[in-house]
């Protein structure tokens, strides 16, 4: 068996557990044998090819598995694997930009005026 951290907005999927166990040897049938547990857990994590979606990580044993095999990296039982959707900020990018500083002066900045505010030294 291989124990599996579940990040938050997955564990709807699994009824709220935070970590589960499964068998598996590689990669590809440990999400395969979550999402015979955990309906919709797979199409969450890889995209319709197969491929695991580019903004979910999976580590085992703290390694990154695309540094090693990829999907197709071989399990032991009392691996630990740990899959972390990658965060990040923003908006998607507009047909309209924003000119230079705008952005900054929309939160209350002058945008590039060395920490300076409007409301005073940030």
């Amino acid at each position: 068996m291989v124990k599996v951290r579940i990040p938050t907005p997955l564990r709807p999927l699994t009824g709220g557990k935070g970590e589960v166990e499964t068998q598996a040897s590689d990669i590809l049938s440990m999400i395969d044998s979550l999402n015979g547990q955990f309906p919709g857990l797979k199409s969450r994590i890889c995209d319709d090819s197969g491929e695991i979606r580019r903004f979910v990580n999976i580590y085992l044993n703290e390694e990154d598995i695309r540094f090693m095999e990829g999907k197709n990296t071989l399990l032991k039982d009392g691996d630990q694997i740990s899959i972390v959707p990658a965060i990040a900020g923003g908006a998607s990018p507009s047909p309209y930009p924003l000119p230079p500083g705008e952005m900054a002066k929309m939160a209350g900045g002058c945008g590039g005026c060395n920490g300076v505010t409007s409301k005073g030294v940030s």
